[in-house]
């Protein structure tokens, strides 16, 4: 078993009007995933509900199952209000995670518009490992 140290969770929220992003901070975990996603679900709830949703993990130290559920969580919230979901500035132990899950494309696929319809998004950030975000 690895272990790994202990680091405060923490998630800081930035509304507006086209994205919601939360910072996301410490240990996503069994302990901490209700938080993260009882966050963004409040954030959807607003009027207009925002067409993005940006999950920023540059300081996450830890995810385990129950954190990655907790993304298949937000993700379905995400596209049930019709909003992107992104995960900028991946550090390792997410990209591994992801990659070895096999979620990543799930996760980050372009939302379905109606031709014509809405306006691109905001430009991507740069990822834990150099990987193109979306």
């Amino acid at each position: 078993m690895t272990q790994h140290p202990a680091t405060e969770f923490s998630l800081t929220t930035i509304s507006e009007p086209a994205a919601l992003t939360v910072r996301v901070a410490g240990e996503l975990d069994y302990d901490t995933c209700d938080e993260l996603v009882d966050t963004v679900v409040t954030g959807l709830a607003g009027s207009p509900a925002p067409r993005h949703v940006r999950l920023d993990f540059a300081d996450l130290t830890w995810i385990d199952s129950m954190g990655l559920s907790a993304l298949l969580m937000i993700h379905r919230h995400a596209r049930a209000a019709g909003a992107a979901l992104h995960l900028d500035n991946r550090p390792d132990v997410l990209e591994r995670v992801l990659r070895h899950t096999n979620v990543l494309g799930h996760l980050t696929a372009p939302v379905a518009t109606p031709a014509g319809a809405g306006e691109p998004g905001p430009p991507e950030e740069g990822g834990g490992t150099g990987a193109g975000v979306s």
